[in-house]
């Protein structure tokens, strides 16, 4: 009795322990379910862009021009260009052409570096300016729209191409923002992105052992669609902290981020198309 006592004893823990990690592993399904949908929604087509029609223009939106006595040193690189701010160690904006045959590449990624166009040497940022510091090296320009070209993957990691982000948010929203821009590529043949930092007014925290870089408050991201017929661009506002939304919760339009940011992310375009385009905030919801 005292056997059959104790198996049926060790049979109840045992179905008890299996009951416990059967929740457990349905519950860390459903997370990774919901983050999956969550994700998926992000990626789906915007609303907006289901009335437009797809049209090769040819139009270029032409570098951002920023407020007059803004520090500005531009870089060219293989996959994009930046204005660089010396006294921020951050840029001001970095563009880039988006296209699906950029993104069939398989460059690995590369080690953050020093950008060696900034002189003196021992002005340019460096890696370990932000080690310790609870922010990530944030890419603006990032590395997977650079893979199809070793010296684009190499110049993706300059830290002139860096911020410094809150680890959520770059892992998180702002990186399912990029994955849509890869899809919007792939699917219109060719978009327009410009990003950077936002900074508001008052004192700015910094982080830095040998250098000081302004930490931003926020962080926009701008597309131009210059193949849908008529052309159309979509803004987007994130706070540098973590969060959960949904893409849509970020969108502005252009407009909006000009008068945040006080760039002109189109000078280049005929004024009228331009007016247009970046007040289609009511489109875009």
């Amino acid at each position: 009795m005292i056997n059959n006592g104790w198996r049926g004893g060790l049979l109840m823990l045992w179905a008890a322990c299996l009951a416990l990690f059967l929740v457990g592993t349905t519950t860390e399904a459903e997370a990774q379910n919901k983050v999956r949908r969550r994700v998926q929604k992000s990626l789906e087509t915007p609303a907006w862009k289901k009335h437009l029609k797809k049209k090769p223009s040819g139009l270029v939106p032409g570098e951002p021009r920023l407020p007059k006595g803004t520090p500005s040193i531009i870089l060219r690189r293989n996959g994009y260009v930046l204005s660089y701010n010396m006294d921020l160690n951050l840029p001001n904006w970095v563009m880039w052409e988006l296209t699906p045959d950029r993104l069939e590449g398989s460059v690995r990624r590369q080690d953050f570096t020093p950008d060696p166009d900034i002189r003196p040497a021992y002005k340019a940022v460096e890696s370990q300016d932000y080690s310790r510091s609870g922010y990530d090296r944030g890419h603006m320009c990032p590395a997977a729209d650079c893979r199809w070209q070793w010296k684009a993957m190499k110049e993706a990691f300059y830290m002139t191409n860096m911020c410094p982000q809150n680890h959520n948010l770059n892992t998180g929203d702002w990186n399912e923002l990029e994955m849509a821009c890869r899809k919007w590529a792939k699917e219109d043949g060719k978009i327009y992105i410009v990003c950077g930092p936002i900074l508001y007014r008052g004192k700015h925290k910094t982080i830095g052992r040998r250098h000081s870089v302004t930490v931003p408050e926020a962080f926009f991201k701008v597309v131009f669609f210059p193949n849908l017929d008529p052309p159309t661009s979509i803004g987007f506002i994130y706070k540098n902290n973590e969060g959960n939304r949904p893409l849509d919760a970020y969108i502005n339009s252009v407009n909006q981020v000009e008068r945040i940011t006080g760039i002109d992310f189109f000078p280049q375009l005929p004024n009228k198309l331009e007016e247009k385009i970046e007040g289609n905030d009511k489109l875009m919801r």
